[in-house]
């Protein structure tokens, strides 16, 4: 792997989560599922989803799609809070509606097909205390 930059690590993660919202908004769950790694962990309070199989993260996609109706488009905040040798931890938050909906802590690994998400942190949604 290549050693990226600052602007480098944060151009990337841009992208990434352009190409993340692209596939949320198109509600592909195909797409979604091949931007996370296998192995992946998803944390969820009380809850740890160990990810054995991109099956897993295309068919939880494809029985989400219900929260998303009515939403056309989505911003996003992104926060590199992390690095190390090919690791990126992200603060996301996604808003939509006019207002901040969801937030994660992304930890994204670098892979020869570029960024993958291999542990997914559910964080509560803030009005970004001194974020940005």
């Amino acid at each position: 792997m290549e050693d990226l930059t600052k602007d480098d690590t944060a151009t990337n993660a841009e992208e990434f989560f352009e190409r993340y919202a692209a596939a949320l908004l198109a509600r592909d769950a195909k797409t979604l599922a091949g931007m996370y790694a296998v192995p992946a962990l998803i944390l969820f309070p009380g809850t740890s989803i160990p990810v054995t199989d991109a099956r897993q993260t295309e068919e939880f996609f494809a029985s989400s799609w219900r929260q998303y109706e009515g939403v056309d488009a989505i911003d996003k905040k992104i926060v590199i809070m992390a690095e190390a040798p090919g690791s990126v931890w992200a603060n996301v938050t996604w808003s939509y509606g006019g207002q901040p909906r969801e937030r994660f802590c992304y930890q994204l690994i670098e892979t020869a097909a570029g960024y993958r998400i291999a542990v997914l942190t559910l964080m509560a949604p803030t009005q970004q205390r001194g974020v940005t």
